[in-house]
């Protein structure tokens, strides 16, 4: 199928990898090989980027993170960010850039967890793991110069698909209070029946194929099952009311926008502020992996006002629902 790509954007499309995470191994070495070519990433200036761990799920190993942080200062809104990677690829150190840039932009601290990742890990394992780190940023506010009222969330790709289900994770079980929450082209559902998913089977870095493999990797034989949990695939879940304000940005080109879409109507729905984004001729990855291009830096301008906006506004406390189970 021929895609009607943003002018700037279509020079680079023959040039970026083919990643087919049915062959998770080869996947996973390409990914190993492009982040040995990227040269050395350096910080903004007046950001310090500290590795550490917290406390992980009961019987669980601690979740290691990076703490990106502003100069000296008190009382700062926090972010709380997963990168993506469709559940199986990435990790923290190769996603630096936009949880720098967020820091350096908001004058927030941002923590930026390293979740275990599928097959070898399957659900819950990764959104156990960004809720430990969740919970561990609140109870830490004090000590990282943070306002507890002025939490927000969020992440990108399957990162997105994360940051939704752990705000679900939070309002449910009564956890830390989120201010805000932000899904950049956000995997969320793995029934795989939007008009987009079935259409766009051969997209650049996300497609069908890929969208099919990377659940059935995290979610194992019942991907696509009605047992399936909404905290795996947010999509699913029933009620979306008692949530923070959301924005959600989306591209023409990639499987996933039907299903960011249709997640933003449904907040609205349910009583929830959402703010939502469709970026015509762009693809899944496209502002991230061509930055230079101008869509990209409006896609990136747009989602860095609308977070500051976000941890600034109010926010209310609501009660905690029933938690699901597994």
């Amino acid at each position: 199928m021929r895609y009607q790509f943003d002018p700037e954007l279509q020079p680079w499309v023959s040039m970026l990898p083919d990643l087919d995470l049915r062959d998770l191994q080869a996947a996973r070495a390409t990914m190993a090989t492009l982040k040995v070519a990227m040269p050395p990433y350096v910080l903004p200036d007046g950001i310090r980027m500290q590795p550490g761990t917290v406390p992980g799920p009961a019987g669980a190993p601690d979740v290691p993170v990076l703490v990106f942080s502003p100069e000296a200062g008190e009382a700062r809104p926090a972010l709380l960010y997963m990168h993506g990677g469709g559940f199986v690829l990435g990790d923290a150190d190769g996603d630096k850039e936009l949880p720098a840039l967020l820091a350096a932009e908001i004058g927030a601290v941002v923590v930026s967890v390293d979740y275990r990742l599928a097959p070898e890990s399957p659900f819950p394992a990764a959104i156990e793991d960004c809720y430990a780190a969740l919970r561990w940023l609140a109870e830490h506010a004090s000590e990282l110069g943070v306002d507890d009222t002025r939490i927000g969330i969020g992440g990108v790709s399957a990162g997105g698909g994360l940051a939704a289900g752990t705000a679900l994770l939070a309002r449910d079980r009564g956890g830390p209070a989120l201010r805000f929450q932000f899904f950049d082209v956000p995997e969320l559902d793995d029934r795989l029946e939007t008009p987009s998913m079935r259409r766009f089977v051969d997209t650049p870095l996300w497609n069908r194929p890929n969208a099919v493999a990377s659940w059935r990797h995290y979610l194992g034989p019942a991907a696509g099952n009605d047992a399936v949990s909404s905290y795996a695939a947010p999509a699913r879940a029933v009620d979306l009311s008692g949530l923070p304000p959301a924005y959600i940005s989306v591209c023409e080109f990639d499987p996933l926008r039907d299903e960011g879409i249709a997640y933003a109507q449904r907040l609205v729905q349910h009583g929830v502020p959402a703010e939502l984004h469709l970026y015509p001729g762009a693809f899944h990855g496209s502002g991230g992996l061509i930055p230079t291009a101008e869509l990209s830096r409006r896609m990136r301008d747009e989602l860095i006002g609308a977070v500051r906006r976000g941890v600034r506004a109010g926010r209310t406390r609501v009660p905690a629902h029933p938690a699901e189970t597994w």
